[in-house]
């Protein structure tokens, strides 16, 4: 079977989204309610790396190059 891993736009490419602002933005604040956000950003990454299992893929490899494009597109979108 043919397999690739480049990244492509849909399903969990939202999630990663919210999953990067709210760890962004948990690093804002003090306190207990930094370590909920960022657990409930840990959680949307479930469906993403729910999907590279079903797919077949190493899901840490393909979660960490959606990470980094993410930053990327954030970095460079930001005024």
């Amino acid at each position: 079977s043919f397999q690739n891993d480049s990244v492509v736009a849909g399903g969990g490419a939202i999630e990663m989204e919210l999953s990067k602002y709210l760890r962004d933005y948990s690093r804002t604040i003090p306190g207990k309610q930094q370590l909920l956000i960022g657990a409930y950003a840990k959680a949307l990454e479930i469906i993403p790396r729910q999907l590279c299992d079903n797919a077949g893929f190493d899901a840490t490899n393909i979660l960490n190059k959606l990470r980094a494009k993410h930053a990327q597109v954030g970095a460079t979108s930001e005024p």
